[in-house]
């Protein structure tokens, strides 16, 4: 059963979405690959992925440099947001919260609690 399904069935009905603003643009090089290799223990898998990150742009036929971000649309860069945003993962399980990821898409379930307030005038 997925996660998101769990959660509605034990009463969490309020989702919220969170989407991390040009997360794949920003993403640091340096912090990506160090925690890359304190989980991968193979030196030519991560020089192969420092490669991959700083491969240039190319735009109308003249390649850019890149220095920041991470390539878009491939199946290796939702994986290097889950290796980056691990420790939000960590930090919400910490604080109790019930949620579901994948890369820079989140949603977050909650119980909502409603006070019913009555008029005694």
């Amino acid at each position: 059963m997925l996660a998101a399904q769990y959660y509605v069935q034990q009463g969490y009905r309020v989702v919220v979405d969170v989407d991390l603003s040009k997360f794949f643009d920003r993403v640091n090089h340096d912090i990506l690959i160090d925690r890359l290799r304190k989980r991968v223990n193979d030196t030519e898998f991560v020089r192969l992925v420092l490669t991959y990150l700083n491969a240039g742009i190319m735009d109308g036929g003249v390649v850019i440099e890149r220095e920041e971000g991470t390539p878009q649309g491939g199946p290796l860069s939702p994986l290097l947001a889950n290796v980056l945003l691990d420790e939000v993962d960590r930090m919400l399980e910490r604080q109790g919260h019930h949620f579901a990821r994948y890369a820079d898409d989140c949603n977050v379930s909650v119980l909502l609690a409603m006070r019913l307030f009555i008029d005694r005038d």
